[in-house]
């Protein structure tokens, strides 16, 4: 294992922990998802054994290359795999095989993709999680439901047993000020507050928000799960 990487690690939890303190909660309710985007399999396997329990991907032909090869570098060294979550945006031709390998998608954001994860999940016998991707801001190059359908989506998720619908997620406006993430996060917690009290979105617990450059504020404004890359794996390279 190679020091940056554990010490990388480090940081950033204890800047989970202050983060949750100062605003009065239990940094244990806090997942921290390490992106791997284009990060190489031993990359991964370091945090893993310095301790990262959840691995993100973007894109799932990366994620199926690289997978075997990741899980045999735990195996070697008796280190137990992580969750899995896929965090980029998902084409349905490509929704089987994140039905089959990953444990939660964070980036539901159509009727039509519902159904594909619901069947292929349904068919390998495994329950995904899934989050609607809502945005927030309402940027056109971004995906995600706009607020407003959010509620039929998860009505669309009650359809399929296979699949749960446990939170929600964003993607706010890139912007050097993370202060300026506050309102998207704020809105997308007042969102969820909302559906909860409605049968379909009782079940939603979880708030995917917050990067490497905002999860600060994303915890002080109620995240439950922060998809970091850049300050655990450091700048990106290619995978292998």
């Amino acid at each position: 294992m190679t020091d940056d990487t554990a010490a990388r690690l480090r940081a950033t939890l204890a800047r989970v922990a202050a983060a949750a303190r100062r605003a009065g909660r239990d940094p244990a309710e806090i997942a921290l998802c390490g992106v791997a985007k284009q990060m190489p399999a031993e990359a991964i396997a370091q945090a893993v054994e310095a301790g990262l329990a959840h691995v993100g991907e973007s894109y799932v032909s990366e994620a199926k290359a690289k997978r075997p090869a990741l899980l045999a570098l735990l195996a070697a060294r008796r280190v137990a795999p992580p969750r899995w979550h896929f965090v980029g945006r998902l084409q349905r031709n490509k929704a089987r095989a994140v039905a089959e390998e990953f444990d939660c998608l964070h980036s539901l954001d159509r009727p039509e993709l519902c159904d594909a994860l619901g069947r292929h999940a349904s068919a390998a016998g495994r329950t995904l999680e899934v989050l609607v991707q809502v945005n927030v801001a309402g940027e056109a190059q971004k995906g995600g439901a706009a607020p407003q359908a959010v509620g039929s989506l998860l009505r669309s998720c009650r359809r399929w047993p296979a699949l749960r619908a446990v939170g929600l997620m964003t993607i706010p406006p890139a912007d050097p000020d993370p202060e300026r993430s506050r309102p998207v996060f704020a809105a997308l917690r007042a969102l969820r507050d909302a559906l909860r009290a409605t049968p379909e979105g009782s079940g939603l617990r979880e708030l995917s928000m917050g990067m490497t450059a905002d999860f600060e504020v994303a915890i002080e404004e109620g995240a439950t799960i922060l998809r970091v890359g850049t300050a655990i794996f450091g700048a990106r390279r290619p995978a292998t």
